[in-house]
């Protein structure tokens, strides 16, 4: 039996280094249950690591992509009631390949109600998102997002406004998100009208950016000083820089934020996120055989979540 698998040897341009590999299937360690892998979103957190930009984490050969949704096929006896149960296989090795090993205690089982299509991209961004939102709680609070048509800033302003925020004001750099966020209860503004963006921060109290940069810096400087500024990522591809403004800063990573986690927090998790994803907007999936992986690559970042689909890969 064979393991196709999309692996990277070196860093670099994802569609030049990874690799799509068919390798004899290795024993299965007697505490660990194998999972056959169904589903596998392309986010662009997955491509990251790829480009070399996380290499003090990553040990090469390494298989790419952080989420996905499978099906247990084999298992220890202790945990034989897992058998055939729809999983999500995290914390373990890529899950961009057609078997995974992994131990039980951090396989996340998925409800029956959940369909695959939801369940596969249950981890990033909702988990993200679900973290800081309960890490800086928000009810009675006015919320900035950044970069709000993104995945997880949408889930952001969702749930932060189902948790009680006053006010969600979301900054897009493209007009034609805007109507998505009125209809979720949310204000949107572009990011070039700085004299509106200053005028929220002014009355916020948490900002969540995404951006960094330029944007991220001004932001700062309108904010007042009890505010708190929550930098979870860096689009712009450039730092804040702090000379400015009085408010807080913040950071999250969801990698750092992990090792903090019991096995029971982890699972009381997911717990609350397959209870709030059913009833969230989410963006529609396309899928792509897995074979058609530099397809899914050029398509990421797009209308759809791409989604690798790996059931027919023999």
């Amino acid at each position: 039996m064979l393991n196709h698998r999309l692996l990277y040897q070196r860093y670099g341009d994802p569609a030049s280094v990874l690799q799509r590999q068919s390798v004899p299937l290795t024993t299965r360690e007697n505490s660990l249950l194998r999972v056959r892998m169904r589903f596998a979103p392309v986010n662009p957190s997955d491509l990251i690591p790829v480009t070399g930009a996380y290499r003090h984490r990553t040990t090469l050969p390494a298989v790419a992509g952080y989420e996905g949704l499978g099906t247990v096929e084999q298992v220890p006896p202790s945990h034989a009631a897992l058998l055939g149960q729809r999983v999500l296989p995290l914390r373990g090795d890529g899950t961009w390949q057609t078997y995974l090993d992994i131990a039980p205690d951090w396989l996340i089982p998925v409800p029956d109600a959940i369909p695959d299509s939801l369940a596969a991209r249950g981890y990033i961004n909702p988990l993200t998102a679900w973290l800081m939102l309960t890490r800086w709680p928000v009810a009675g609070k006015h919320v900035v997002l950044t970069a709000a048509s993104s995945s997880c800033a949408a889930l952001l302003g969702q749930w932060a406004l189902r948790m009680g925020a006053a006010s969600v004001t979301g900054i897009l750099r493209s007009p034609e998100h805007a109507p998505r966020l009125i209809g979720w209860g949310m204000m949107p503004l572009l990011a070039d009208n700085l004299t509106e963006i200053r005028n929220a921060c002014r009355r916020a109290d948490l900002v969540f950016d995404a951006v960094g940069g330029a944007l991220a810096t001004a932001i700062l400087h309108f904010l007042p000083p009890a505010a708190t500024l929550i930098s979870y990522g860096l689009l712009s591809g450039a730092p804040i820089t702090f000379s400015h403004g009085t408010a807080r800063v913040a950071k999250f990573h969801l990698r750092e934020a992990l090792p903090g986690l019991s096995i029971e927090a982890w699972q009381h998790a997911f717990r609350q996120l397959w209870q709030l994803l059913p009833t969230t907007a989410l963006p529609e999936v396309q899928i792509v055989p897995y074979r058609e992986w530099r397809e899914a690559l050029r398509l990421c970042g797009g209308k759809y979540k791409v989604v690798l689909d790996f059931r027919d890969a023999e």
